[in-house]
């Protein structure tokens, strides 16, 4: 047996723990499927009193994790900090300039620098991995730059963070408003520090980026996605797209049109009988689509201790069976400046207004889409609350600029009593 894969382990939270607990109730089963023991040198974190549940006493300690990754006993810095710049940026840095491979589950640092630390370790000739960044423990990454590296790949779909999708579940099955489901989430203590990272998409439009990047050959670009999160999908949204076979999730959907890379994170309907339709609760699913392939699923844990561990070390025994793949699934200095473009396939829009209670408001609105080249698919009025009528429209399929030029002209009919919501329906 050759000599053990050293690590440094920056991050000793939930993750990086549950990474020590791999590492050592089954320190005999890696070395089986490696050929080579792998063993944890020294390890980083804010605090080194603090009790973890595992038993640190075995390796050496750094209180700088810039330190740790340059330390001639470390063979793979393995990055559990988070963080878009800072420490984590700083010692994945470090590193990368010492030569030693990374692994990461810093979604964040990826989809903003990933691409200058991309290139930077394809000079030293270090590997940087970063499966555990993007859907917890579900092998995307690996699947997408591995298995289908004979496909091209047409278009990448998927509910990637388990928060949303919690709470669009919980608000269906318990008729709760978002308010009141988004303070029970915020207690059980789901929310990131900053809770508009995950309800407002931004947690989840990174991955998206990533994953696009490995999808079409591209320099991440995470800048370019269109966003938007779940804080304005009501209760109402919920049930009336229930009471047409639709619920609705958190999408991310990336796709190379002739117009360029159309990325987007946003609400969307999807059958109710679709898997995607039937995720439940903190679940993750990703949806391939490749030439050869066709369609694949994959649906797991997004999140937690046991399945992004178990994502980091995926990659570290790649590293230690000598597997060296580049960080994207092609050489960093090959990878091209995407042209972004916004959503131009046509789609069936749901459309829910409030509309001012006297004659001919839904003529109005009907007038208006028609004068859009928008056509009416379905449409359900119900009861009024008190001067408002709520109002259901399905449209054919369109354009979303045909749709936006819609939206904007109804502002001048004075029937609106509220801002309209408009929600994709997309075809899965």
């Amino acid at each position: 047996m050759t000599k053990p894969l050293r690590l440094g382990i920056a991050g000793l939270g939930t993750v990086g723990a549950g990474v020590v607990k791999i590492v050592q109730t089954h320190a005999d089963l890696l070395a089986s499927r490696t050929g080579r023991m792998v063993t944890i040198s020294a390890v980083s974190a804010r605090s080194k009193t603090r009790d973890r549940g595992v038993d640190l006493s075995g390796y050496g300690w750094e209180d700088d994790p810039v330190a740790l990754a340059v330390r001639d006993d470390v063979d793979v810095f393995v990055e559990l900090m988070g963080g878009e710049d800072g420490p984590a940026k700083a010692a994945t840095e470090a590193a990368i300039a010492a030569g030693k491979d990374v692994v990461t589950a810093n979604k964040a640092m990826m989809a903003v620098h990933g691409q200058a630390l991309a290139e930077a370790a394809e000079a030293k000739g270090a590997c940087l991995r970063f499966e555990a960044a993007v859907a917890g423990g579900i092998p995307v990454i690996k699947a997408l730059s591995e298995g289908l590296a004979g496909n091209e790949i047409t278009r990448v779909m998927g509910v990637m963070n388990g928060t949303c999708n919690y709470i669009l579940t919980r608000m269906q099955d318990a008729g709760l408003d978002y308010q009141t489901v988004f303070g029970e989430v915020e207690a059980l203590g789901y929310l990131e520090a900053d809770p508009t990272l995950d309800v407002g998409g931004i947690d989840a439009g990174h991955k998206l980026a990533l994953l696009a990047s490995i999808a079409y050959g591209t320099q991440v670009d995470f800048g370019a996605m269109a966003i938007e999160g779940i804080e304005r999908i009501s209760i109402e949204d919920i049930e009336q797209a229930a009471d047409m076979g639709y619920r609705i999730k958190l999408l991310g959907v990336a796709q190379m049109t002739g117009r360029g890379l159309e990325t987007r994170m946003s609400p969307c309907l999807v059958p109710a009988t679709s898997p995607l339709g039937q995720l439940e609760n903190a679940t993750n699913m990703i949806v391939l689509e490749g030439d050869s392939v066709g369609q694949i699923v994959l649906r797991g844990a997004g999140a937690g201790e046991g399945p992004t561990a178990s994502a980091v070390l995926s990659d570290v025994l790649d590293l230690a069976r000598g597997t060296r793949v580049s960080t994207f699934g092609r050489p960093a200095g090959e990878l091209v400046a995407a042209r972004s473009a916004v959503s131009s396939a046509p789609a069936a829009f749901y459309l829910r207004f409030a509309l001012v209670d006297k004659p001919g408001a839904l003529a109005k609105i009907a007038t208006v889409l028609g004068d859009a080249g928008i056509s009416i698919d379905r449409m359900r009025q119900y009861g009024h609350q008190d001067t408002t009528a709520p109002v259901l429209i399905v449209t054919h399929k369109t354009t979303r600029s045909a749709l936006d030029e819609a939206l904007s002209a109804m502002d001048g009919t004075g029937v609106l009593a509220g801002a309209p919501v408009a929600i994709r329906i997309e075809e899965v």
